[in-house]
């Protein structure tokens, strides 16, 4: 199942993603995709801000992972996983990564996730960001299972 809508800023973004991140619990996995500039790490960055401003912790710094592949952070007792997977070549680095494990114990935030091949949690909903003829403006596609993870990310979106 696909649904799509508009977010018309930045903020717009931001703002999703702290509405979505107060109902993120481990084992919920996004995969983010969509071209270079369209919001993917805007959006986990936001969403790792809003999970370490709920567990009253400052923001930490939260670099693109493309070339560490991997960045880890604490909030509260959640962990939080934002994964870039750009520079993978076969989907089986993904376990050499534990990424597998963290599907079932952090939240998992993955950029470039079609490097994932069949190896993708079956219960993961994709965020798709693109661009629009309006440099802020980004669409956002939402395509997967029905589910706990889809009805957290339709009811951010929709309050």
């Amino acid at each position: 199942m696909t649904s799509k809508t508009l977010l018309p800023s930045p903020e717009a973004t931001a703002a999703f993603a702290k509405r979505l991140a107060a109902e993120l619990t481990p084992g919920d996995t996004l995969l983010l995709e969509g071209p270079l500039g369209s919001g993917k790490s805007h959006f986990a960055r936001s969403v790792i801000h809003a999970l370490q401003a709920s567990a009253d912790q400052p923001p930490e710094d939260v670099p693109s992972p493309t070339f560490t592949l991997v960045q880890t952070y604490i909030a509260g007792t959640a962990e939080i996983w934002h994964a870039d997977l750009y520079r993978l070549t076969a989907p089986d680095e993904v376990f050499e990564l534990g990424l597998d494990e963290a599907w079932q114990t952090a939240i998992c935030l993955i950029e470039w996730p079609d490097r994932l091949g069949d190896a993708a949690p079956a219960g993961a909903v994709t965020l798709t960001f693109g661009h629009t003829d309006d440099d802020d403006t980004r669409t956002l596609m939402i395509t997967g299972p029905n589910g706990p993870l889809r009805t957290k990310i339709e009811g951010a979106l929709n309050d």
